[in-house]
C-alpha cells in the first residue's frame, strides 16, 4: 500500500468557498418567483465552468428523492449526485466536486468503486459527503426504515465507511464479518489516487463524534455567530482530542449589489414570495428527525429556511458582503458554501467585486490554475 497525497482542497490555506444544492430545483431559496434556480443540467454545467475558472474550491450537492410539497414542490426536480459529479468533473480542471450519499440506500462496495471512478475521471478531485439519514418520508419512499435513534444511524454509517476505507487501502481480497455487513472475497480496483476529502453534516452528539473521527470537514449552520464561536471552539477541541484536524464549514446566502438598498430589495423580492407550505414541511421534518438546527430559534430558522435553506444571510454591497465572510472566519469557520437566487446571473458580479476584496483581506489567495 502506497502513501497517498492530499488533493488541493485539503492543502489550501484559505477560507474555502463552494456551492450547495445547485442540483436541486429552487437551489437554496424556497420561493415562488419565476426566476428561481431551475437546476437543469445545462445550468449546472454553466455554473461549474464559471466556478472552476474563478478558483472556487468545491461544489456540494444535496441527495434528494422526493420534494417538499407546497406550490413549487421545492427540491422536487433533482439531479442524482454521483452521475452529476461525474459529468461536472469531466468538464472542469480545478474544482473538487462532492457526491452526497445516503449510507442506507447505497452499498459501500458499490460506492467505493464509484468514488474511485470519479477520482480517475478527475485526477483526484472527487469528494464524498456522507449522510447517515434524517428525512423519514424519503426513507419510506425508498422502502427503508429510518432508525429513531442517532446511535443506530451512526453505528451503521461507521461500519459502512470502515468497509469503504478498507476497500480503498487494502491490496487483494478480504472477508468482512461485521454487525451490518458480511462480505466474502471483496476488493476494489481501481483505488483513489489521493486521500478522498470526506464531508459530514452533523448536529447530534453521535453525529459529531462520527464527523471528528472520519471527516475532513464538518458541516453545520451558522444561525447566530456568538453561538457559533462557542460551537466551533468545542468542535475543534473535540477533533484535537481525537488526534485530528477537522475543518468546519457552514452555509451562506448572498444578495450583493452596488448599493445596500438594491441588495436588500433583491433579497426581499424572493423572501416575500416564499412558498411557506414547503418551508413549513422542511422545518417540521428537520425538527422531527434531525438536530442540525437549534430548536429554541424556531422563528429565525423558519425565516432563514425560506430565504436560503437555513443559510447565514450576507446582504449588501461588495464591501459589506466581504465583511460578512470575515465575520464567519472570525467565528471559527474554515469556509462556507455560497448560494444565490440564481447562481449564473449573480455569481459573475460576486466574482468580479467580492473575491478581490477577500484577497485583499487575506481570506483568499490569488487563484493559480493547476
Amino acid at each position: 500500500m502506497t502513501t497517498k497525497k492530499n488533493p488541493p482542497i485539503l492543502e489550501r490555506d484559505q477560507f474555502l468557498l463552494g456551492s450547495f444544492a445547485s442540483n436541486c430545483s429552487g437551489g437554496m431559496s424556497v420561493t415562488k418567483v419565476p426566476d428561481r434556480w431551475d437546476a437543469s443540467w445545462e445550468s449546472n454545467l454553466t455554473l461549474a465552468k464559471m466556478l472552476d475558472e474563478a478558483g472556487i474550491d468545491f461544489m456540494l450537492p444535496i441527495a434528494r428523492w422526493i420534494g417538499y410539497g407546497g406550490e413549487t414542490n421545492f427540491h422536487g426536480h433533482v439531479l442524482e449526485t454521483m452521475t452529476w459529479a461525474a459529468g461536472l468533473l469531466a468538464n472542469t480542471q480545478n474544482l473538487t466536486v462532492f457526491s452526497t450519499i445516503h449510507t442506507v440506500a447505497n452499498l459501500p462496495v458499490v460506492v467505493a468503486k464509484q468514488i474511485a471512478t470519479l477520482d480517475a475521471i478527475s485526477k483526484g478531485r472527487a469528494g464524498l459527503n456522507i449522510v447517515a439519514g434524517w428525512n423519514k418520508p424519503e426513507y419510506e419512499a425508498l422502502g427503508l426504515n429510518l432508525p429513531e435513534d442517532h446511535i443506530s444511524r451512526y453505528g451503521y454509517a461507521q461500519e459502512w465507511f470502515d468497509v469503504i476505507k478498507k476497500l480503498w487501502s487494502h491490496d487483494g481480497t478480504f472477508d468482512w464479518e461485521g454487525e451490518y455487513f458480511k462480505l466474502k472475497a471483496v476488493h476494489s480496483d481501481p483505488k483513489p489516487q489521493v486521500n478522498v476529502p470526506i464531508l459530514n453534516a452533523a448536529g447530534s452528539s453521535e453525529g459529531r463524534e462520527f464527523a471528528v473521527r472520519n471527516a475532513n470537514f464538518l458541516f453545520t449552520p451558522a444561525i447566530d455567530l456568538e453561538r457559533s464561536k462557542v460551537e466551533t471552539a468545542k468542535l475543534r477541541e473535540q477533533a484535537k482530542a481525537a488526534g485530528r484536524d477537522v475543518g468546519i464549514l457552514t452555509i451562506a446566502l448572498v444578495s450583493c449589489a452596488p448599493t445596500e438598498k438594491e441588495a436588500q430589495d433583491h433579497y426581499n423580492y424572493f423572501y416575500e414570495n416564499s412558498d411557506w407550505e414547503a418551508v413549513d414541511n422542511l422545518v417540521n421534518l428537520q425538527f422531527a428527525h434531525a438536530q442540525s438546527f437549534p430548536h429554541d430559534l424556531l422563528k429565525l430558522i423558519r425565516d432563514r429556511m425560506a430565504s436560503g435553506h437555513g443559510a447565514y444571510p450576507l446582504i449588501g454591497t461588495p464591501e459589506q458582503v466581504a465583511q460578512g465572510f470575515v465575520d464567519l472566519a472570525e467565528a471559527g469557520f474554515s469556509g462556507t458554501t455560497i448560494a444565490f437566487l440564481d447562481w449564473n446571473k449573480e455569481f459573475p458580479y460576486f466574482r468580479d467585486n467580492v473575491l478581490p476584496i477577500l484577497e485583499e483581506k487575506g481570506l483568499r489567495k490569488p487563484f493559480v490554475r493547476q
